[in-house]
């Protein structure tokens, strides 16, 4: 039997290319070699104020994008996390093995604390993870460094569990990809690029346009000097952009940097821009070519198999802490 791999993403602000780099080009070759299950996490996206109908929209976009980037209903089940009860039950029982302190060491939420609106849902959720990934009994998952310590909790959870109730989840190991871990701001190459970035310069949807795109490539913060080299210390700007061009035209980086060390700055990110252009064309097409209905349909379907899936894992949870039918 193949290993089973899950992984999730919010429905919230627009995907951008490093979504794409960094996990869901993953999420297609896993495909592969794994049992892989993928998961669009409505429900963590909840812990910030959001529009009912536009949240709506949102799943909606973020599950055709999903299928517009290459996961494979046929292969992979693909499902609305609020649609599986199970997620939920299962984060009840957790947390009750999950100590305060636990929670309040999580760097994500110490960033978070004291920001105006802030919840339970916002403080718990990494129990919420835990249980979607847990709930499947998952042998592996992909993750980049600002998700490293939820894995571990994770980990730490199934292992709690399984000493105080008998042997009942796989302890999840993890996955890195070889690059595109980190896609960093083409404002602040310092920071990660992000969703919720105040400046949409700052980030390139898997959607935009190819005169949209080739503009924020020119307005792309770089370096010092005219050299293309690749040094994250030196470079931080230059280096982002060489890992998209590596990325995107499918040629390693010494490769890159030997043709383009000399061409200075305005030219390099042209070539970037258009390597980028070339590479998200199909996923725009295939994008447009998508049928709302059709997309609610997979994601019904996806559903309904994923709730059978997990009643059968939590039929063992629940005889292990006690909740059984007999």
């Amino acid at each position: 039997m193949r290993q089973r791999v899950f992984s999730g993403i919010q429905p919230t602000g627009r995907l951008h290319i490093g979504n794409l780099v960094g996990a869901l080009n993953n999420w297609v070759r896993m495909q592969e070699q794994y049992d892989t299950i993928y998961n669009v996490v409505d429900l963590h996206a909840m812990t910030v104020p959001f529009d009912p109908d536009e949240f709506k929209k949102s799943r909606l976009n973020t599950a055709r994008l999903l299928l517009a980037v290459g996961v494979d209903p046929a292969r992979s089940l693909l499902y609305y996390q609020s649609q599986v009860p199970h997620h939920a039950e299962l984060t009840w029982i957790l947390s009750t093995i999950t100590g305060i302190g636990q929670m309040e060491r999580m760097t994500q939420f110490k960033e978070k604390a004291g920001r105006a609106g802030q919840n339970m849902g916002l403080f718990s959720y990494p129990i919420l993870m835990a249980a979607d990934i847990l709930v499947h009994r998952v042998h592996a998952v992909p993750v980049g460094d600002d998700q490293a310590q939820h894995l571990e909790l994770t980990r730490h959870l199934a292992e709690r569990f399984n000493s105080r109730f008998g042997e009942v989840f796989p302890v999840p190991e993890r996955i890195t990809p070889e690059i595109g871990a980190r896609v960093m701001s083409l404002q602040d190459p310092t920071a990660k690029m992000s969703k919720s970035d105040h400046s949409d310069a700052s980030r390139v949807g898997l959607l935009d346009e190819p005169d949209v795109l080739r503009k924020k490539f020119r307005s792309a913060v770089t370096d010092s000097g005219r050299e293309v080299s690749y040094d994250w210390d030196q470079k931080p700007g230059i280096s982002n952009l060489l890992e998209l061009f590596s990325f995107f035209a499918g040629r390693g980086i010494d490769d890159l940097v030997d043709e383009y060390a000399d061409a200075g700055y305005g030219a390099f990110k042209s070539a970037v821009a258009e390597a980028v252009v070339e590479g998200l064309t199909p996923i725009r097409t295939r994008y447009r070519d998508l049928d709302d209905a059709e997309v609610a349909r997979i994601m019904e379907k996806g559903a309904l198999e994923a709730r059978t899936r997990a009643e059968k894992s939590m039929r063992g949870v629940r005889e292990a802490v006690g909740l059984g039918a007999r």
